[in-house]
């Protein structure tokens, strides 16, 4: 068992209170390291936040966490995020009505309907079950080794149909991926197929927020600094935009892609573009919904990719009885119309009580998700190491949680193997 650190040992310096941040944070303490962790904004969780309107709980744009994922489940107490499942397919809708669409392994009193659903056609639904199999059947090392290309592109290969990739992939994996045209990694579609099909897409009761605090309760109250910006940095110091110098042992940046490149410009080029999402969320005397699942825009018309009752997965959502829709847009749609265009598209979906919801707020996120093509993701480690400057994050792996968590876990055993060699 490793020695607690001094108390004088210069710390580990963290810029950026991310789940990178925070899981590299995490295995530092454990380790008995001391550490500095550094944020501009006023809380820890980076893009996974959740705020509080009228006594909603509004995440910052819809997310959910998938509770197969391996390694986040071993760094989290899962059980006190008292995590609320969604279920295992989806509703959509077809330019008529909402069809359903299921996964029958998980729910065979769903076959029927889900194989009669006019969704694509019945081979594209057996397709479905090979792929399933396949891909449990495959270990995130072998997936991760495997060839990459477009989703879109890999699809294709499997042999569906033209109607089922347009109707469910597309808006199925547009709300995961933030992204119809299906150009993301293949790699990254089957690891994002294997932890749906393994868990649950489930949100915790308390909103995804709940799960950066829950990593940040277990630091020292003094190793977190907020609200306060890094404007330069080397291998074993920041500056602050006060003028502040702080030294340490090691310097981890564990910011978004956008921060990686302007703290240093050398990595700029290399950085991801970004995927954009517009999010807004209504309140209803009551769901159109009743039940956690999440609806998809299938018609391959108007701007709405994807709804759901939040409330129906977890009524903590909402301060009373009402219900919490969200509603997601793919891209930035900042007109002030937009939530009167979409309420008057959702109609066709669940009639003219849509009519009746009242907007709580739209959040325009130009910094979503960085981009996951596939030539980006075969030269990935999980960290980057610049001038000595220890570099994590979901840009450095893959866009998830799980994928900013691993990569914090990376750098932090990198920190540990070094401090060990000069020992």
């Amino acid at each position: 068992m490793m020695s607690r650190a001094s108390s004088c040992e210069a710390p580990v310096i963290i810029v950026g209170a991310g789940m990178a941040g925070l899981s590299c944070a995490v295995h530092l303490q454990a380790a008995g390291l001391n550490l500095r962790l550094i944020d501009s904004s006023d809380g820890v969780g980076g893009r996974v936040r959740t705020d509080v309107v009228d006594g909603f709980l509004l995440d910052r744009g819809f997310q959910v966490y998938l509770d197969a994922y391996p390694e986040t489940g071993a760094l989290l107490d899962l059980k006190a995020l008292d995590l609320r499942a969604f279920e295992p397919g989806a509703l959509v809708f077809d330019g008529k009505r909402l069809e359903r669409l299921m996964d029958v392994f998980r729910r065979p009193t769903s076959a029927w309907a889900s194989l009669t659903a006019p969704i694509g056609g019945f081979i594209d639904k057996l397709r479905v079950g090979l792929m399933r199999t396949q891909i449990l059947g495959s270990t995130l090392e072998q997936i991760a080794n495997r060839e990459d290309r477009t989703t879109e592109s890999y699809l294709r290969g499997r042999g569906f149909s033209e109607a089922m990739i347009d109707t469910f992939f597309r808006s199925f994996y547009g709300g995961i991926f933030l992204e119809s045209e299906l150009r993301t990694s293949s790699r990254m579609f089957e690891f994002t197929f294997k932890m749906f099909g393994q868990g649950s897409a489930t949100l915790p009761a308390k909103g995804m927020g709940e799960i950066p605090k829950q990593l940040a309760a277990r630091l020292p109250l003094d190793s977190i600094t907020l609200n306060q910006k890094v404007v330069s940095l080397d291998s074993h110091s920041v500056t602050l935009s006060s003028g502040e110098q702080i030294h340490g042992r090691a310097v981890v940046l564990a910011t978004n892609a956008a921060a990686v490149g302007s703290l240093l410009p050398e990595l700029k080029e290399s950085m991801p573009d970004w995927r954009s999402v517009t999010n807004l969320y209504f309140c209803a005397s009551s769901s159109p919904i009743k039940e956690s699942i999440i609806c998809l825009n299938g018609s391959g018309e108007g701007v709405v990719n994807n709804v759901c009752a939040l409330t129906d997965a977890s009524p903590d959502y909402s301060p009373d009885e009402r219900a919490l829709i969200s509603v997601s847009v793919l891209g930035l749609h900042p007109e002030e119309s937009l939530p009167g265009k979409v309420q008057q598209e959702l109609m066709a979906w669940f009639g003219e009580c849509v009519g009746e919801w009242s907007h709580l707020r739209t959040d325009l996120i130009p910094k979503a998700l960085p981009e996951q093509a596939p030539s980006a993701q075969k030269d990935k480690v999980g960290f980057i190491q610049q001038n000595g400057i220890y570099v994590c994050g979901d840009h450095a792996t893959s866009a998830s949680i799980e994928g900013a968590v691993i990569s914090g876990k990376h750098v932090a055993e990198a920190i540990l193997k070094r401090r060990l060699s000069v020992l």
